[in-house]
Parts: structure tokens; sequence; C-alpha cells
């Protein structure tokens, strides 16, 4: 039977670290969630200063990310071009930029989405929170 690599729970605190220490470093009033690959909630944490909507927001577009393996600008790049039918998906609900797959092996383990700031700002957290996982 094949096997593949998981998040546990020490991954989802380095990646929470390195996200949240990458938004604190810009000054960045964020929502930082991560989930497993299934979009199933592992950590939110809410910075002083973000906005409470944005914790609705930043697990969406993990969720999106984690189920779809790809990063939620995908679908924001589908719909701007004109494919609004995508609107209809279901399960699909941070279709914009934020929600990034952690791939480990080739496997999409799960997946980090932020909300707060402009959309490739929480991208870029989401990253940085992810690259820990390398270190």
């Amino acid at each position: 039977m094949p096997s593949k690599p998981y998040l546990n729970f020490a991954d989802v605190q380095k990646i929470a670290a390195a996200a949240q220490a990458e938004a604190i470093a810009n000054n960045w009033a964020v929502t930082i969630a991560i989930c497993d690959d299934g979009g199933h909630l592992l950590s939110l944490q809410r910075l002083d200063g973000a906005a409470p909507l944005s914790s609705h927001i930043a697990p969406s577009k993990a969720k999106t990310a984690a189920l779809g393996r790809r990063e939620s600008k995908v679908y924001e790049d589908i719909i701007n071009n004109g494919r609004t039918a995508f609107l209809t998906v279901p399960f699909v609900e941070g279709m914009l930029e934020g929600g990034v797959p952690v791939i480990v092996d080739g496997h999409v383990i799960g997946a980090v989405g932020v909300s707060g700031v402009k959309s490739d700002q929480d991208a870029q957290i989401a990253k940085a929170g992810i690259a820990a996982l390398a270190q």
C-alpha cells in the first residue's frame, strides 16, 4: 500500500511561527490558517489588529488550496478572466489569492491561507510559512 507524508503538530507549529514572523516583520495584521489535505483546520492565528472577517476568509483560502491542490489564485484568475460560472463550484469558497498548498515529495499534505493585507502579501506570508518546513 502506498504511503505519503502528512502534517504533524510540530510541522504546523513551524509553519505558523514562520508565517507569523513574516507578517510581524512587515507590520501586517492578518489571520493565518493551516489545514490538512482534506481542508480540515489545524491552526488559526488572528494577529492583533486583523479584521474579524479575516478569520473566516483565511481558512476558506487554505481549504480551497488544499482541496484544489493548487494556489487559490488560480481560481481568482479563472473568474477574473470571465468564467463567472466557476462561482458555482461546490465546496470552494476562498477563491482569492492567499491560499497556498503545502507540497512534500509531490503530495499535497495541507495548505496555508492568509487574509488581511493585499492578496499578494497574503500569499507571501503563506509561502514564508511553508518554506520553514524545508529548514
